[in-house]
């Protein structure tokens, strides 16, 4: 099976915010390129997943409007990782001594006690699976660029995550797609 993996547009905040699983908009002339762009592409009739979260939401609604043979539906496991009270600040307003505390135990901390990397793991793994069982051939789904990383991750075969670096750091651009292969359910 064929996932296509989109992130949403650019959002609408100053360069360097946190904002995981704050429900921040995107630029809506972004989503209207990105969209037109993916109705051209995005093969006919099949089903599309999506982020609750409004970035994404409004993507999702602007491809329908362009390809009614989508069929959407929403899932939560699609949002974002959520940082918690770090979410809308600066990244450097966090501090060194919080973000270090987070590399050292990346995969059970939870900064800003929010979501640990794990748990948003687990979380993508599960929508992943689902997917590879409920679709035959190709899916979809409008998200973000951390789901798209864990869901990388979890294709690559590399064993558990333990570590900061070893967390993918390539990344779609904002209103732009990758592919993917799922082994068979």
């Amino acid at each position: 099976m064929q996932l296509w993996l989109v992130r949403h547009a650019q959002v609408m905040l100053a360069p360097g915010i946190c904002y995981g699983a704050s429900d921040v908009p995107a630029d809506p002339a972004q989503t209207q390129a990105c969209a037109t762009r993916l109705a051209q592409t995005l093969p006919h009739g099949i089903a599309g997943t999506c982020s609750p979260l409004g970035r994404c939401r409004s993507l999702a609604d602007a491809l329908q409007a362009q390809r009614p043979d989508l069929r959407w539906t929403t899932d939560a496991r699609l949002a974002e990782m959520d940082f918690g009270h770090w979410e809308g600040q600066h990244w450097d307003c966090i501090g060194r001594a919080a973000v270090a505390a987070w590399t050292q135990d990346f995969a059970q901390h939870r900064p800003g006690g929010g979501e640990s990397v794990g748990e948003f793991i687990a979380r993508v793994q599960s929508a992943l699976w689902a997917t590879a069982a409920q679709h035959a051939g190709v899916g979809l789904w409008v998200t973000h660029a951390g789901v798209i990383k864990a869901a990388r991750w979890l294709l690559s075969n590399q064993g558990p995550l333990c570590r900061a670096d070893q967390w993918p750091t390539d990344s779609v651009a904002c209103g732009d797609w990758c592919v993917l292969d799922l082994p068979p359910a």
